[in-house]
């Protein structure tokens, strides 16, 4: 069936007094189905790295099975060299993060990673990361329990 000039006019007439439809809110998924947390309800706590603050997203680095963490190095703070017991998988998200091989402190050994650059941390290899003048946000997945080794300082 098809509308007659007349009643098509009305409709449009109907439509363009009642002004535009109203955007609708799509209904919140099941969280049964898609668990999620929004950007301002992540919690983020203070790591054993002073100047480093973590939000696991899932599982836990400390015991058996796979896990995802944020962890956000603040400007001029580093950790100090160390080796994971684990390989670990990193994801750039925001800033540089900037990495070191060596087995000493050494600022000019550390070399910048930028945002979108994905890194794996190597078990039993030694590195150190962190931040320079700017904040780096990084996420970070592997498999527990991760043990981590500082090395000696002379």
């Amino acid at each position: 069936m098809t509308l007659s000039k007349f009643a098509m006019g009305a409709r449009l007439l109907v439509l363009s007094v009642a002004g535009p439809l109203a955007a609708q809110t799509p209904a919140k998924p099941d969280p049964t189905h898609i668990p999620f947390v929004l950007p301002q309800d992540i919690k983020w706590h203070a790591s054993a790295n002073v100047g480093e603050d973590q939000a696991p997203l899932f599982g836990d680095p400390s015991k058996p099975g796979p896990y995802g963490l944020l962890i956000r190095w603040n400007p001029n703070h580093n950790s100090s060299p160390h080796s994971h017991s684990t390989d670990r998988f990193a994801y750039v998200l925001e800033g540089t993060w900037w990495v070191s091989s060596a087995a000493t402190e050494d600022k000019s050994t550390m070399y910048p990673i930028p945002a979108g650059s994905y890194v794996e941390d190597i078990a039993n290899t030694v590195h150190w990361d962190g931040a320079h003048d700017k904040p780096v946000t990084l996420i970070m997945f592997g498999d527990g329990p991760v043990i981590t080794k500082p090395v000696a300082q002379k």
